[in-house]
């Protein structure tokens, strides 16, 4: 990320014209970098400070028109003064399971490694909706692959390496299912107090809150109430059968 005005003052001023400037994770932009883009997407230009002190003078210098693309999972952290400039805004949904079963095998041809629309299906139903995770567990069934299997990755071998990684059918790791079960068995599906849990567990609240949460309550298995987390009451003889093979007091 910058964190010095000049370098996207830099950036800026190297662009041709129409060029495609993309900013990843933009709410993380310092406010001072951020000014400077204010009167580029505006009126194409970049304000820069030449000398020091009391003899220091602003110059206005001409850049090439271009095309800014910024994306954020926190969009609420972005000032109201930069997110105003963009002429579009968009939300971009999770992605089925078979767009990301394409998208694994276009990757795995670059890993050169071989497999079958069936196991890239297996993976890509447990990626969470997010290339970026099924890319990382095509790397990792590569690996499993290349050991156990000749490089060649079967549903079988897949799955095994799935159960290896501690995922389940629907993404869960071992993590999130340990936070389910905590909940089932010491509170009956809650509502239960963050620290409460993240001591259970063995983990702190904001690794729970930033990295867990969201998933589980996307999924439904987890709401927030001003008691605390529980899991809804619909989900919870479903998700004690599932995971503990027993019923609830509820079921």
């Amino acid at each position: 990320m910058m964190e010095r005005t000049g370098d996207l003052v830099a950036i800026l001023s190297s662009l041709d014209r129409h060029d495609i400037l993309f900013i990843d994770e933009i709410h993380r932009m310092p406010t001072n970098v951020e000014e400077v883009l204010y009167a580029a997407m505006e009126h194409f230009r970049v304000d820069v400070i030449i000398g020091q002190g009391a003899g220091a003078k602003s110059v206005s210098l001409p850049i090439h028109p271009f095309t800014l693309v910024g994306a954020t999972t926190k969009s609420g952290m972005i000032s109201a003064p930069l997110r105003s400039r963009f002429g579009i805004t968009e939300r971009l949904d999770f992605y089925e399971p078979e767009a990301l079963r394409d998208i694994i095998l276009q990757n795995a041809a670059l890993l050169q490694i071989r497999i079958s629309p069936e196991s890239a299906l297996l993976m890509g139903a447990c990626s969470r909706g997010t290339p970026r995770i099924a890319k990382k567990i095509l790397r990792r069934v590569r690996d499993f692959a290349q050991v156990h299997n000749n490089n060649n990755a079967t549903p079988e071998i897949v799955q095994q390496a799935l159960d290896f990684l501690g995922l389940d059918q629907e993404g869960l790791s071992t993590i999130d299912v340990l936070l389910l079960q905590k909940m089932i068995v010491n509170f009956n599906g809650g509502p239960v107090g963050l620290e409460t849990l993240a001591s259970m567990i063995g983990e702190d609240a904001d690794t729970i809150e930033t990295v867990y949460e969201p998933y589980l309550l996307r999924l439904g298995y987890l709401e927030k109430t001003p008691r605390g987390r529980q899991i809804p009451h619909k989900k919870l003889p479903i998700l004690t059968q599932r995971f503990l093979g027993q019923k609830t007091l509820l079921s």
